[in-house]
C-alpha cells in the first residue's frame, strides 16, 4: 500500500520513534519481546485476524483503534472496555454505548491466540497490537508495540463518562483530559488525527448544523457546502444513528488529509475543528495542525510516538490484574 511520506522523511521519524521507544521502555515494565518465548507468533496471529476483519469491513480499522484509545483513558490500558455486564460498565458509558464496536473481532483474535498460547496473552495487549495493525493496514505508520500488560477486573462506566474526551468539549477541556493521562499538546493533535479513518453518528455533530451554541445559526467554522450536505443527511428530528465519514474525501486511508480538511473548515466534529478554528487554538493546537497538513512524515512520527505513550498509561504488570481467558468476563 502506498505510504504518504517520503523515504527520507519516513527514515527520520522511524529513527526518532525507536529512540523514543527505548527511552519509554526504560521507564516501563513493558518490552517489545515480552512473548518471545511464551507466545512467539502472537503478532502474526493478530495481524492475520485484523487483515481478515478489514477485508470484510474497512471501517473496522477505526473501530479497533478507538477501542484501544477508550480503554487506555479509563483505568489505564487494561482491557476493561471489553468487559460485559452492569449498567456502570464502560460498554454502557455514553461515549461507548451504540458507538464503540469491534468486540466480536477482538473475541476472534483472542480465540486464535488462545488456541496457540493458552492463558498467556492479555486482552489489553491484543488491543494494543490490533490498534497498531489497523493503522498500518490502512496506510499509516507502524511501530514496535510494548507488551506485557495484564487485564483489569473492574469496568468503570462513571469514570469513562468523566475521563474520555467528548465531541462537544471545548478545547481547554480536551487538553485537560489528555493532561490528566500524562499526554501533552502534541499528543492531543496527533491522536486526534486518528479521525482520518472511521465514521461518526449524526447525534455527535448535528448540534453544529443549526442554532449552534444558541446563536440561532449553524457553526460558522463549518464549510458551507459540507454544511448543506450534512443538513440533508441529518435533518432535525431525524435518525441520530445515521453515520458519515470523519475524513471527507479520504475516508479509509490513514493519511494527513484530516488536517488539510481542518484548514478548510471540513472537520466533522466540533472537537476536530476547534483544533484549528477556535481562539484558544492559535496559541496551542493550530500550529501543529498546520504542520501536519504540510508534512505527513511529521504526523506519522508523532502519531506513532503518541500511541506508544498512550499505551503506557496506568498499566498493570507483574501480579496485578490477570490474563483473561475470555476478554468479556473476568476469570472465575
Amino acid at each position: 500500500m502506498k505510504r504518504s511520506c517520503s523515504s527520507s522523511g519516513c527514515y527520520f521519524w522511524l529513527m526518532n520513534m525507536n529512540m523514543f521507544l527505548l527511552l519509554l521502555a526504560v521507564k516501563s515494565e513493558l518490552t517489545t519481546d515480552f512473548y518471545k518465548s511464551s507466545c512467539p507468533n502472537v503478532s502474526k496471529i493478530v495481524r492475520r485476524e485484523v487483515k481478515k476483519a478489514l477485508t470484510n469491513e474497512m471501517r473496522m480499522a477505526a473501530s479497533l483503534l478507538r477501542l484501544h484509545f477508550h480503554d487506555c483513558f479509563v483505568n489505564g490500558c487494561d482491557g476493561s472496555i471489553l468487559l460485559d455486564g452492569g449498567d456502570d460498565g464502560e460498554k454502557s458509558a455514553v461515549p461507548n454505548l451504540n458507538s464503540a464496536r469491534g468486540y466480536d473481532v477482538v473475541d476472534t483474535i483472542k480465540s486464535s491466540v488462545e488456541s496457540e498460547c493458552d492463558g498467556v496473552v492479555s486482552c489489553a495487549d491484543i488491543l494494543a497490537i490490533a490498534a497498531r495493525d489497523s493503522v498500518f493496514l490502512s496506510g499509516g505508520p507502524s511501530w514496535k508495540v510494548l507488551l506485557g500488560r495484564r487485564d483489569g477486573t473492574v469496568s468503570n462506566g462513571t469514570l469513562a463518562n468523566e475521563a474520555l474526551p467528548a465531541p462537544f468539549d471545548p478545547l481547554d477541556t480536551i487538553i485537560s483530559k489528555f493532561a490528566n493521562m500524562g499526554l501533552n499538546l502534541t499528543d492531543v493533535v496527533s491522536l486526534s488525527g486518528a479521525h482520518t479513518i472511521g465514521r461518526a453518528r449524526c447525534t455527535l455533530f448535528s448540534n453544529r448544523l443549526s442554532n449552534f451554541s444558541g446563536t440561532g445559526a449553524p457553526d460558522s467554522t463549518l464549510d458551507t457546502d459540507m454544511l448543506s450536505d450534512l443538513q440533508s443527511l441529518c435533518p432535525q428530528n431525524g435518525d441520530g444513528n445515521v453515520t458519515t465519514v470523519l475524513d471527507r474525501n479520504s475516508s479509509d486511508l490513514f493519511d494527513n488529509h484530516y488536517f488539510e480538511n481542518l484548514l478548510s473548515g471540513k472537520g466533522l466534529l466540533s472537537s476536530d475543528q476547534i483544533l484549528f478554528s477556535s481562539d484558544e487554538a492559535n496559541s496551542t493546537t493550530k500550529p501543529l495542525v498546520q504542520s501536519y497538513s504540510n508534512d505527513s512524515g511529521l504526523f506519522f512520527g508523532d502519531f506513532a510516538n503518541s500511541m506508544i505513550k498512550m499505551g503506557n498509561i496506568n498499566i498493570k504488570t507483574g501480579t496485578d490484574g490477570e490474563i483473561r481467558k475470555n476478554c468479556r468476563v473476568i476469570n472465575s
